[in-house]
């Protein structure tokens, strides 16, 4: 049953199979679709006659009781028709082996934050008795809100055959990723598509020596963890002791790791930091001494906070912390003293709602004196000047009075300017509308009558959908019954682009060197019907296809002639420059796009439109 799982199969009546993702060890991991609460999830199956079923199913059941944000949860597991199988909570972001491969190494304090989420994570889990067991690069996701988030807890070491307790081996590799996320390499056992870290005695290097710039705290946590350096003074677990009266962190557990990462961040999870404030330079090694009241809690949770003075920073407001390149990390905090509110505005000066009464005496308006009038004759001129202000007014030599009206010159030219500005635009008038007329087809000549469209507009613009158009799969090249998922068939003309017709996985591309010249699907309109355009929408890479109309359906392609073809990552338009009639339409696909190592089609909707 599981070897022939393909894509649109239902698996225990509710969760269909969307794409195969991993095919290794004799087990199969999907992305599918659960139909009763219609989201996508993730499905490891292996036969339920393998030696690691029961062992599988005891992990998914230890992984769904730990409550933890960070987990990408079990949602459901159960032995069904030859089948084990455990349903796991999907998860959308970049892991960090893909962060890595496209980014390169992380800054530190962002890769130091990122692993300490991680490690508080594992710490719960241990505290409750319950490992990972197989943790990798793979395994840490950062999804769309920059949240971590952890893949394949217990199930993964389940399905590769891993004891169950391996909760000093998840402190070994939760340190192994921090060193990759530090210095792109990874340091852990086989499995990581991360490069392999360089190795001096059997033991990899130090990540100083790998990376320039690496921070000596970190460095010593991945050099006394995976360097196998001596054990600290205590002659109990491994320790980190760096600067000063600084405290002694217990790396021999993931809750120790968790401390001495969040120390070197400052302290996150209780709020009290020892990042510079307002800017200023971080010497390396720099710290803020903890009170003595600073516990670690015994649980695996983060440290409780110690009392703080009035004039300590509140704890930080943002969820996430931000990471600049110089390797300085920004806090939103709140203000302990508001600052001084600006001074008030000033009150304008009271402006009276009516003019003031007048003195006795003086009249309310003083009368203006009249404009004299112009030289009879004389050509008005709205910019003329020459009149004064007022009685009074002396202009030029200071002789009082008003000067007479004079016209000034004629500028040349300008009734030829406007003349030819006139000219022009009649001109430009009668080619917009011999134009307009051409291309209404109103012209001389023209022996058909054909009804007014608007110019410029578009063909595909007029068209119109059909509706109640059904399908039916189209492989007259195939082995008997040939069929091609004929139940993913009525997906490509149900109007939701969501779901679609998937085409089997061929091992060769179409073509005279491939099995197949083709394979399609057949659209019948009820109807003989005008076709003037196929819109097809596809997915999963470039697609070549091949349109053919016909007033009965066909059998074969061989002798057709189609009416159009193309290629596309999304859409193919065949648009066809007069309305054909037919019922049938026929979308044959001759390229697919390539999917791992196979190659594999994807329809996501058919509209045909007259």
């Amino acid at each position: 049953m599981a070897a022939s799982l393909h894509a649109g199969d239902v698996l225990a009546e509710r969760y269909q199979m969307v794409d195969l993702l991993r095919e290794s060890e004799g087990g199969w991991f999907w992305c599918a679709q659960d139909a009763v609460l219609r989201r996508q999830v993730a499905i490891h199956l292996i036969p339920d006659d393998d030696d690691r079923a029961e062992a599988l199913m005891t992990a998914a059941r230890r992984s769904a009781a730990l409550v933890d944000r960070r987990n990408l949860r079990v949602l459901d597991a159960d032995r069904h028709d030859g089948l084990c199988y455990v349903v796991n909570e999907w998860g959308q972001g970049v892991s960090l082996d893909s962060m890595l491969a496209d980014e390169g190494p992380l800054p530190a304090r962002q890769a130091a934050w990122l692993v300490a989420e991680v490690a508080d994570t594992l710490a719960v889990a241990h505290s409750a008795g319950r490992a990972h067991g197989r943790l990798y690069p793979e395994s840490v996701l950062v999804d769309e809100n920059g949240q971590v988030r952890i893949i394949g807890f217990a199930v993964d070491a389940a399905l590769h055959g891993l004891p169950a307790d391996r909760r000093e081996q998840d402190v070994r590799d939760l340190v192994a990723v921090l060193y990759a996320a530090l210095t792109g390499r990874w340091p852990g056992p086989d499995g990581s598509s991360v490069p392999p870290a360089p190795r001096e005695h059997g033991h990899p290097l130090r990540p100083r020596q790998v990376r320039a710039g690496i921070p000596r705290a970190l460095d010593q946590i991945c050099d006394e963890v995976l360097g196998h350096r001596p054990q600290g003074r205590n002659g109990g677990g491994r320790t980190l002791s760096h600067l000063g009266h600084r405290p002694t962190h217990d790396l021999h557990t993931a809750a120790g790791v968790r401390d001495a990462l969040e120390e070197f961040l400052g302290d996150v999870a209780t709020g009290s930091t020892t990042l510079p404030v307002e800017g200023a330079p971080q010497v390396e090694g720099q710290q803020k001494a903890e009170p003595a009241s600073a516990k670690v809690s015994t649980n695996g949770h983060a440290p409780v906070a110690p009392a703080r003075s009035s004039t300590t920073d509140l704890p930080t407001e943002a969820g996430m912390p931000v990471f600049h390149d110089d390797e300085q990390v920004e806090w939103l905090r709140a203000r302990g003293n508001p600052p001084t509110p600006p001074p008030a505005l000033e009150e304008p000066a009271a402006r009276p709602l009516f003019a003031p009464d007048p003195e006795d005496g003086t009249p309310v308006r003083r009368p203006r004196a009249p404009r004299p009038a112009p030289d009879q004759g004389a050509e008005y001129w709205p910019w003329d000047t020459s009149a004064g202000p007022g009685p009074g007014a002396t202009h030029g030599g200071g002789s009082s009075g008003h000067l007479p009206v004079v016209p000034p010159a004629r500028q040349p030219g300008r009734r030829w300017l406007r003349l030819a500005w006139v000219i022009g635009l009649s001109a430009l008038i009668l080619l917009t509308v011999v134009a307009a007329y051409q291309l209404g087809g109103g012209g001389a000549g023209s022996d058909d009558e054909e009804p007014d469209e608007p110019s410029g507009a578009p063909p595909s613009a007029q068209v119109t959908p059909h509706d109640g158009v059904t399908a039916t799969d189209f492989d007259p090249e195939g082995s008997p019954p040939r069929d091609e998922n004929p139940e993913l068939v009525p997906y490509a003309v149900d109007g939701d682009p969501n779901t679609s017709w998937i085409t089997s996985s061929y091992l060769q591309q179409f073509g005279p060197g491939g099995l197949k010249s083709g394979v399609g699907l057949t659209l019948d309109l009820g109807t003989v019907k005008d076709v003037r355009l196929v819109e097809i929408s596809v997915s999963g890479g470039s697609t070549s296809a091949e349109v053919y109309l016909g007033e009965e359906a066909p059998t074969d392609v061989s002798g057709l002639e189609p009416v159009g073809s193309g290629t596309d990552e999304e859409t193919i338009s065949v648009e066809l420059d007069e309305a054909q009639q037919a019922r049938y339409v026929t979308v044959w696909l001759t390229a697919l796009p390539p999917v791992d190592s196979d190659f594999r089609g994807e329809i996501r909707e058919v509209v045909v439109s007259g």
